[in-house]
């Protein structure tokens, strides 16, 4: 396959590194009856006749700030939900961004300890988290960079989460398994979905926006995580329904993918730091297709990126693999 001959941005090393242009309506009004130490990071979606609804819901179950981000600038209706809901704080890019983008300016935005990334797809009632079962999944977050909460379809069916790092014939492959349990291990949340501990997400620099495909930017955050001593677990307590199509992930290998790999499966950990090894040049330019030139900026900027954090790496993909489920 061949890639376009294009030099990518620089890799972010810290969190929200990239200033967008963007609008903020609302907010003009303090949360009333806080119940838990979380703040509602809400992606919308374009043409979704749920948002009021989303909204109501959410108002009812004592988060501690509530964030939507709303794709389309030219949305005549945010007025109206500027004045009926005044404690939400609406932002509205105004640029082409990435989802990783939206949640970063989220996150960055919310007033919490642990922030709930969720997507305007999903059915929300005060029953889905109770501040009882709010204080269970923060404790397990605590721990934690992500608590994955279990997923159902509309017709209540368990959707597979639970994804596990593989290796085959050399090459990391993504293995989807039904078995759930709580507390268990998965590798990355469905679709950014998730509970996030807010420092550990700023400390991790937040969704890589150089990483424009959806699948290959979530990977990278929790598989960089994962490199990093951190864990991703799913809680079978906490449940939230599908109430439209459920999303399908394209991991569709592209340029997206090459800075996954450069990321996060060429580094070797050694001693007690991330290391890129001799030869990896030669390696990755036969991989890339994206010629010398491209490749070796590409490969350089990695290299320079790998060094900066090499001290924060505690194990190297192989090791991750191996161990998964020990």
């Amino acid at each position: 396959m061949k890639y376009l001959e294009v030099m990518m941005n620089t890799i972010p090393s810290i969190f929200n590194e990239r200033q967008i242009n963007m609008t903020v309506l609302g907010g003009s009004e303090r949360m009333s009856e806080v119940k838990m130490n979380i703040s509602v990071v809400l992606i919308n979606s374009f043409g979704s006749h749920f948002r009021l609804q989303m909204l109501d819901s959410l108002m009812k179950m004592g988060f501690k700030s509530i964030i939507s981000i709303e794709p389309d600038p030219d949305n005549y209706n945010i007025e109206e939900f500027v004045s009926r809901f005044p404690s939400v704080r609406f932002i509205v890019p105004l640029e082409k961004v990435t989802d990783g983008d939206l949640i970063n300016i989220g996150i960055g935005e919310s007033e919490a300890d642990y922030v709930l990334v969720i997507r305007d797809s999903l059915r929300i009632n005060p029953s889905t988290l109770t501040p009882n079962l709010a204080e269970k999944t923060i404790e397990a977050c605590e721990k934690a960079f992500c608590i994955v909460p279990r997923l159902l379809s509309s017709d209540k069916r368990g959707l597979p989460i639970r994804f596990a790092p593989c290796a085959e014939r050399g090459k990391l492959t993504i293995e989807t398994e039904s078995a759930l349990s709580n507390g268990i291990d998965t590798l990355y949340p469905f679709n950014y979905i998730g509970l996030y501990n807010r420092q550990k997400f700023m400390q991790l620099g937040g969704f890589d926006y150089t990483i424009t495909s959806a699948f290959w930017q979530n990977l990278d955050l929790s598989f960089r995580a994962w490199l990093w001593g951190e864990k991703v677990k799913i809680s079978t307590a906490f449940q939230i329904e599908f109430s439209q199509e459920i999303p399908v992930e394209d991991r569709t290998p592209d340029l997206s993918s090459l800075r996954f790999y450069l990321k996060n499966l060429m580094p070797k950990f050694k001693a007690d730091c991330g290391i890129v090894p001799f030869g990896s040049f030669i390696s990755y330019l036969l991989r890339s297709n994206c010629g010398f030139f491209e490749t070796r900026h590409q490969f350089l900027e990695a290299k320079r990126w790998i060094g900066k954090n090499k001290y924060r790496f505690k194990m190297d993909a192989p090791e991750l693999i191996k161990n998964w489920n020990k």
